[in-house]
């Protein structure tokens, strides 16, 4: 009876230490990629803000869900960075990060607002104001997180 009592408690301490993770740690990570995400946009470099996605990524976004292959990603980015200069990508809080219980899954609920300023027909710049919330969730794969989706809403500013 004492072995298996033995047993039994080394097998909850086994489970227990596998489910067990540096929250604060994971979460710096987390912010960091995020954080990247602003310098991608700034620096128009579709192609690392691509290799942030999973392979399964899932997109939500103005009513449509879409599995874009990476090659698609990468060239909606290299078009919208190559069309309009960033005045603005900034968050209008922190960034609410949330884990699983195994620390293999988290998401991110992001408020921001995003300020572009482009050329009109006319060769006039004009500047335009978004304020876009979303959730993007993220997968552990190996040691590297992945996003695996991204749920999108978005709305103009005022600017008058």
């Amino acid at each position: 009876m004492k072995y298996l009592i033995l047993l039994v408690a080394i097998s909850f301490v086994s489970c227990t230490d596998r489910i067990q993770f540096d929250r604060d740690k994971e979460t710096k990570v987390i912010l960091q990629l995020h954080n990247a995400q602003r310098g991608y946009h700034f620096d128009k470099d579709s192609i690392s803000f691509a290799n942030q996605l999973s392979e399964n990524f899932v997109s939500v976004n103005r009513g449509i869900i879409s599995k874009p292959k990476k090659s698609e990603t990468i060239a909606r980015y290299n078009s919208y960075f190559s069309s309009v200069e960033f005045v603005k990508w900034d968050d209008v809080t922190k960034p609410i990060i949330k884990f699983s219980e195994n620390g293999t899954l988290a998401y991110t609920i992001v408020d921001k607002i995003v300020k572009v300023a482009y050329k009109d027909q006319t060769g006039k710049t004009i500047e335009d104001e978004t304020h876009f919330a979303w959730t993007a969730i993220y997968k552990k794969y190996g040691n590297e997180w992945k996003i695996d989706a991204v749920i999108s809403t978005e709305k103009p500013s005022d600017t008058e």
